[in-house]
């Protein structure tokens, strides 16, 4: 009888382990996919994309220290791009997630490319970390942190 009960003890402790598991890994996947629609999409100033993406409460400290808010964000891409600026593209690499229950933190590498209207084109790279918290079903970044690689060719 013993042997019984610790058999469906175990039974019952796996498949716990095991929907826990499936529930971090779709969590997981839920905000890389956001990660990567955002970046793909960040490029082309769409107004849709960057309200879904930061919680209205955000921080956001860009690489150059200067510390925005979401409103600071959309206002920015309300404003026309100079034609020197370029078209500008982004990926991102080396996605790392953790996950604890509704917050996330991601951290990655980012290279975003320029492309001026002389042909020349400008590549930059960053490190950047999100914190996003999951409200009402629905993840978002509240917190943002860029930092610039200097020197993109040493081991980050």
């Amino acid at each position: 009888m013993k042997f019984a009960k610790s058999a469906v003890l175990v039974i019952m402790v796996s498949l716990v382990a095991t929907f826990a598991a499936r529930a971090q890994t779709t969590a997981t996947q839920e905000v890389t996919a956001l990660l990567r629609e955002f970046i793909s999409a960040a490029g082309s100033g769409d107004r849709a994309i960057f309200d879904k993406f930061f919680a209205d409460d955000v921080i956001y400290t860009r690489a150059s220290g200067v510390v925005i808010t979401k409103a600071s964000i959309m206002e920015g891409l309300g404003k026309p791009a100079p034609s020197a600026e370029g078209k500008s593209s982004y990926s991102a690499e080396d996605i790392t997630v953790h996950e604890y229950g509704d917050t996330m933190i991601v951290a990655f590498r980012l290279e975003g490319k320029t492309e001026h209207a002389d042909g020349n084109v400008e590549t930059a790279h960053y490190r950047n970390t999100g914190t996003f918290l999951r409200r009402n079903g629905r993840w978002q970044a509240v917190a943002w942190q860029a930092t610039k690689i200097s020197d993109p060719k040493k081991p980050q």
